[in-house]
């Protein structure tokens, strides 16, 4: 998603990634929160090993139990010892451990009657934290891992320990519905968890882009207020410059070779402040008459950087013929609805065969923005995930080098946070195309309200008159 200055000025270009994609820190898990886990684990297998050797007394394998329960909790003091609780565990640790973990449990299951122990999904556990927290090859390796596992317990299978004098013979057809149950789940867990995380990291990537665009935004104000100051501020030693080479003009006699450079000095100081003068005077023309601008001029602006990309872009303003109010709304110069007006007519123009219309209409409670275009519309696969921060199969292709689900995402965020309801469907039959519209109330939009991004995020702000 490219960010333009007027018509082909690419100001500042997004990575596909984001902040919060692929490959940073979202999703990665911390040493502590392996180590916490694993004692949370270590806890519930003493627990039930003692309480069923002791407590029911089952005659379990207990030194065996005991000494896999034992290799996991000296394993978490080594973590401990030897690696700091808050760092980032690397994927190959990452793996090592959910392996480890995935081995231990299977041990456990095996030695006490494998598919035969009703615990025996226990083993789904440390796969499905991992499909949440790593790659999806990896997930799918560690879940094949615990499959495989789960195969050998029917393999090699151990008695299952019973109370003393007591024969418990659990069908053949039961611990096949075990391990099918097993296999189920563990697609399952994995493919759900997946695709929470992966819907999860494209909503920060994709708020990550939002911030950025919006601090862009913020960053060129500041800018335009810094040269208005340093313009006020150089004022007063320019005047004095000039004053000071004036005096020095007139003390000096015609024939001084200096009183040239005095002059000259005194009419370049005088151009000097002319040209600061203009430069606050615009700055303060512009924050007064470019803070509210009208319908039709909110619009114009959108739409200008994608009427040179060869599709006719036409722009029309007008009010419902039973509004009373026929004089064009006045609205708050916004940054974030610019942007997200920007990013629905450029998907509109890259999908269009030859025009894409924009019409701006205000009743006397709504003001109403509808983008059409004269494409094939929206897909019915599609057309169901719009607003969704989702990989579009065309994002290769778009105009813009962006992403169309999530640049679709970040504008239909920002109009929301503006306190608009943005819809999308397609034209009807006989006509083609896709069709996007915005509805705000006119109070939303009124001069004594402006949103815009604070702290790196969305936030309302009220004027008081």
């Amino acid at each position: 998603m490219n960010m333009r200055l007027e018509d082909d000025h690419t100001l500042f270009s997004l990575p596909k990634e984001g902040l919060g994609g692929v490959g940073t820190a979202f999703g990665r898990l911390r040493v502590r929160t392996f180590v916490a886990n694993r004692w949370l684990a270590i806890s519930g297998q003493t627990g039930t090993v003692l309480f069923t050797s002791f407590g029911l007394g089952v005659d379990l394998p207990l030194a065996l139990c005991l000494f896999a329960i034992a290799a996991s909790a000296w394993l978490n003091v080594l973590l401990m010892l030897a690696l700091p609780s808050q760092r980032l565990a690397k994927t190959p640790e990452a793996v090592a451990q959910f392996a480890w973990d995935i081995l231990q449990v299977a041990f456990l299951i095996t030695i006490t009657g494998g598919l035969k122990n009703p615990f025996v999904l226990m083993i789904m556990a440390p796969v499905t934290i991992a499909a949440v927290s790593l790659d999806m090859r990896i997930a799918i390796g560690l879940a094949l891992l615990a499959l495989v596992c789960t195969a050998a317990m029917a393999l090699f299978p151990w008695p299952l320990p019973t109370p003393p004098g007591v024969e418990w013979d659990v069908p053949g057809l039961i611990q096949i519905g075990q391990f099918c149950a097993v296999a189920i789940g563990l697609a399952f867990f994995t493919v759900s968890a997946m695709r929470v995380t992966r819907d999860e990291a494209r909503l920060v990537r994709a708020l990550d882009a939002a911030q950025i665009v919006m601090a862009k935004e913020q960053k060129f104000s500041a800018l335009g207020a810094l040269a208005a100051a340093t313009a006020h501020e150089l004022g007063t030693p320019l005047a004095t410059i000039h004053l000071v080479a004036k005096e020095m003009a007139e003390d000096l006699k015609e024939d001084n070779p200096h009183r040239e450079d005095a002059l000259l000095l005194a009419e370049q100081a005088d151009r000097c402040r002319t040209i600061l003068r203009k430069l606050a005077q615009e700055r303060e023309a512009g924050d007064i008459i470019h803070a509210r601008i009208p319908l039709n001029s909110v619009v114009e602006e959108a739409a200008r950087p994608h009427k040179s990309r060869g599709k006719l872009v036409e722009v029309r303003t007008y009010a419902r013929p039973h509004a009373i109010d026929q004089q064009t709304p006045m609205l708050r110069r916004s940054p974030e609805i610019l942007h997200a007006l920007g990013a629905f007519i450029e998907n509109a123009v890259s999908f269009a065969d030859s025009y894409v219309s924009v019409d701006a209409v205000w009743s006397d409670q709504h003001i109403t923005i509808t983008i059409s275009d004269d494409g094939p519309g929206f897909s019915s696969s599609v057309l169901p995930k719009l607003g969704e921060p989702y990989i579009s199969e065309r994002s290769q292709k778009h105009a813009g080098g962006g992403d169309m689900g999530l640049g679709f995402f970040i504008a239909k965020t920002l109009i929301e946070q503006s306190g608009g309801e943005v819809s999308t469907f397609n034209q009807p039959e006989p006509d083609t195309g896709a069709v996007v519209r915005i509805r705000w109330l006119r109070s939303s939009l009124a001069a004594d309200t402006s949103w815009s991004a604070h702290e790196g995020g969305l936030s309302e702000t009220t004027q008081d008159n």
